[in-house]
Formats: C-alpha cells, sequence, structure tokens
C-alpha cells in the first residue's frame, strides 16, 4: 500500500478517534443536566443526543471547521514541508484524543475545544516556534471563552427569573405554568427551528432568505405552541376537578380550626371576669394553632404545585435537551474534523492549499463518531454533570441548556469554537445566582475551572509527544 493510502487511514481512524473521545466526554455537558434532573433516562439521553448531535455536526459543522484549520496557526510556514504540518495536526488530535480518553475515565467533565486547540499551539511552537501561532486569532478565540459563559449565564439566569416570578413565586404555580407553557414551546420552536435553518443547510444544497427563514421558524414556533395550548387545556380541566373535591387532612384542620375561632370571639365578646380572661387565652392559642396549621397547609399545597410544574417542565427540557445536543453537534464536531479535513487536503495535492473544503461524508464521519463514543463511555461523564456537581430539577435544566445552547448555536454561526463546557457551566452558574449563592456548589466552581486549566497544557505536551512519535515512524 503506498505511503499516501496510509496515511489517509491513519487520519481518518485519528479523526473518528477524536470524535469518540469528544462523544464519550463533551457530549456529557449537553445531555447531563437532563439525566440529573430526570427529564430522561441515560438511555434514552443516548438516544436523543445520537440524533440531534449527529444532525447538528451534518448541518451546521462545516462553518466552525473552517476556523480549526486555518485559524490557529499559519499554514504558510509549512509551504516547503507539508509533511511538517500533517504529522502535526495528526499528532494534536491524537494527543488531544489520548487525554480525553483519560479524563472520561475518571469521569471528568473536561473541554474538548481547550484541549484541540492547546495541543495546535503546542505542535507550532515546537515545530515552527512562535512566530507560526496567529496570536490574534488565538486571543480572540480566548476571548470567546471567557465571555460565553457569561452570556450564557445571562440568558439563563434572565430565564429562570421570568419562572421564578410569574410561576414559581405565583399564588397557583400549576395554573402559572399552564398558562405560560404555550409561549415557552413557541420561542424554543422558533429559535431552534431559525438556528436549523439560517445557513444550516449548505451541505444539502438548501438556501433561504432571511424573510423565508423568520416566517417559517414563526410557523414552526405558532404550530408548537397551538398543539401545546390544547393540550394545557385538558390539564387545566383536570387540576380544576381535583380542585373541586372536598378538603381533607390537613385543609379540613384549618377550616375546623377556623369555625372553633369564631365561637371562641363570640364568647370573649359576650363574657366578663374569668370566662372572659380564659376565653381570651384560649382565643390567643387557638389563633396560634391556626397560623401554624396555615403555614403547614400552604407548604404541603405549594409543594404539590410544584411536583406538577416541575413534571410539565420534563417535557420542555427534552426540547431543549434536543436543542443543545444540536448546538454541540454542530460547534465541536469541527475539533475533529477540522484538521482531518486539512490535511486529507495536503495528502490529496501535495501542497497546503488556502483553503480545505469539508466534504458532508467527513461530517458524518465526525458525527457518527461523537454518537458512537456517547453511547460506549458517555455515561461516566454524564453521571458526574448530572449527578455529583449539583442538584438540578426540570425548570433549572430548561434554563441553564436553553441559555447554552442560544450561546453555542451563535458562536456556532459566527465560527467561533468556543466551549461547550464554558457554556453549559455559565448557564447553570446563572441558573444558581437566580436562586441566591448558597445555591451554587463553589468548590466543585473551583475544580471544573482547575480541570480547565489542567486541559490545556496537558493536551499540548500530548501533542508534542505524538507528533514526535509520528515523525519516527512516517520520517
Amino acid at each position: 500500500m503506498e505511503t499516501e493510502s496510509i496515511l489517509q487511514i491513519l487520519v481518518l481512524a485519528i479523526g473518528f478517534y477524536m470524535a469518540w473521545n469528544i462523544g464519550a466526554n463533551d457530549v456529557s455537558n449537553a445531555m447531563g443536566t437532563s439525566v440529573g434532573s430526570g427529564a430522561l433516562t441515560l438511555r434514552r439521553a443516548v438516544i436523543l443526543a445520537a440524533i440531534f448531535e449527529f444532525c447538528g455536526a451534518y448541518f451546521v459543522g462545516a462553518n466552525v471547521s473552517e476556523t480549526m484549520q486555518k485559524g490557529l496557526i499559519d499554514t504558510t510556514l509549512f509551504l516547503t514541508d507539508p509533511t511538517t504540518l500533517i504529522m502535526g495536526m495528526c499528532g494534536a488530535l491524537l494527543g488531544t484524543g489520548i487525554w480525553l480518553q483519560i479524563a472520561s475515565f475518571f469521569g471528568w467533565p473536561v473541554s474538548t475545544t481547550h484541549a484541540i486547540v492547546g495541543a495546535i499551539i503546542g505542535f507550532g511552537l515546537i515545530a515552527v516556534g512562535v512566530d507560526a501561532i496567529l496570536w490574534g486569532e488565538v486571543m480572540s478565540i480566548v476571548f470567546s471563552w471567557i465571555l460565553t459563559p457569561v452570556i450564557s449565564a445571562f440568558i439563563a439566569y434572565s430565564i429562570f427569573f421570568i419562572l421564578q416570578k410569574n410561576i414559581l413565586y405565583a399564588l397557583n404555580p400549576t395554573e402559572a405554568a399552564i398558562k405560560m407553557m404555550p409561549y415557552l414551546v413557541f420561542v424554543v420552536f422558533t429559535v431552534f427551528t431559525a438556528s436549523f435553518m439560517f445557513n444550516g443547510l449548505e451541505n444539502l444544497h438548501l438556501a433561504f432568505s432571511s424573510l423565508q427563514v423568520i416566517g417559517l421558524s414563526l410557523l414552526v414556533g405558532f404550530i408548537g405552541a397551538a398543539i401545546t395550548f390544547f393540550i394545557m387545556k385538558k390539564v387545566s380541566l383536570k387540576q380544576s376537578l381535583v380542585a373541586t373535591l372536598p378538603a381533607k387532612g390537613a385543609t379540613q384542620n384549618v377550616v375546623s380550626v377556623g369555625k372553633a375561632m369564631k365561637h371562641l370571639q363570640r364568647i370573649v365578646i359576650s363574657s366578663k371576669d374569668e370566662t372572659h380572661a380564659r376565653a381570651s387565652n384560649l382565643l390567643k392559642e387557638v389563633k396560634a394553632l391556626s397560623l401554624e396549621l396555615r403555614k403547614e397547609t400552604d407548604i404541603g399545597e405549594r409543594t404539590s404545585h410544584y411536583a406538577i410544574v416541575e413534571r410539565l417542565f420534563i417535557y420542555l427540557q427534552i426540547l431543549s435537551a434536543c436543542y443543545v445536543a444540536f448546538a454541540h453537534g454542530a460547534n465541536d464536531v469541527a475539533n475533529a474534523i477540522g484538521p482531518v479535513a486539512a490535511v486529507l487536503e495536503i495528502i490529496k495535492k501535495g501542497v497546503i492549499p488556502a483553503t480545505a473544503s469539508v466534504p458532508s461524508w467527513l461530517l458524518a464521519l465526525g458525527g457518527l463518531g461523537i454518537i458512537i463514543g456517547l453511547a460506549t463511555w458517555g455515561w461516566r461523564v454524564i453521571e458526574t454533570v448530572g449527578r455529583k456537581i449539583t442538584e438540578l430539577t426540570p425548570t433549572r435544566g430548561f434554563c441553564a441548556e436553553f441559555g447554552a445552547a442560544t450561546t453555542i448555536l451563535i458562536a456556532s454561526k459566527l465560527g467561533f469554537p468556543i466551549s461547550t463546557t464554558h457554556c453549559l457551566v455559565g448557564a447553570v452558574l446563572g441558573v444558581g445566582a437566580a436562586r441566591g449563592i448558597r445555591a451554587i456548589n463553589l468548590s466543585m466552581v473551583r475544580d471544573i475551572i482547575l480541570s480547565w486549566i489542567v486541559t490545556i497544557p496537558a493536551s499540548a505536551v500530548m501533542s508534542i509527544l505524538m507528533y514526535y512519535l509520528l515523525r519516527a515512524i512516517f520520517i
């Protein structure tokens, strides 16, 4: 077999291995919140993520892949020695994959984007030097790593604040949730459809004008909202039937104590001397008992209402989970496919092209690698993100996922290889901030930030080692 064919097979195998590790580690950030809140079982989360991660990678992934190809190092410095660039890109992918597999084994939710960017920079510094790095592009990426969690936190905070004010703090949370659900579904469907259509169908050679995208997105959102409205009417009818049932338990006790207070008040008004004094003391005790019973009843009723609200939001969180999986596939497939596309173009033409096209079959290969990685090893980090970092409910999980996915899709359209981990952690922090600082697990936030810091140098070192190993074998 010719050396060229061997290199092509090696590059595809390494790219698939990298995509597998993305699925095993980074996809957990997309689905971990849904598993942790109880909205999805692990099996259902894997199935949904497989479908929507692949769709995001295939339909939208080409935008960011171009940045990962040529936006980090100056490829013109390798014009006289394209083999070095091939070995370097392969070493970066292989080194990053190894580091991600180590992290996945221990259940560490690290940033894949951090890893591949650090790996490519590490190779560039060793192979050519400081001049090889496009520091302006690198700084813009680093800035996006700082900015995107803030944006995600703001969006998630805003959504959860609205839900708190209009649903969770309402006198009747169930009724408020039923009324608001069609509007929330309208927003989710509209934004998701617009994100999918805006330059997202290029690989199928379909193009829509801005007016067409807006019109179709609003139509899909309206249909989703209309269906939800009729479903909520049935739910509201069931709730009203339950509300007409006779009061029992603590509620009946409150009614009985209220009647006793009225009788005691009559005695106090009509009596004198010792009877008046004793009746007054009894009235004070009964009033205190009435307040205690009312508090207990309110807590019980609101707990019941909150349980119903959370059940309603399970379906909305499933929608947001599909949304965030699509967004993740759109952005993070570039971490595996961008360098692969560049290397294949170099092998094919023998020279370094100005731009390497990203074929649809390569995006499909990356999407396939992601879903296989998720299905085989993703459960490790999903357990960490979903159950070991913070307590999540469907309402909180929905807000976090929607905020993160919106940020990821915006960045994907702009071509920024942002960190999905950053976005989701930022969104979760935003939800926590809306509930108060005590709701945030600061020690876990510290550990996550430390893992981000370690990932960049670790992947850079792995990349350099793999680069020298590949050079020793093929050169």
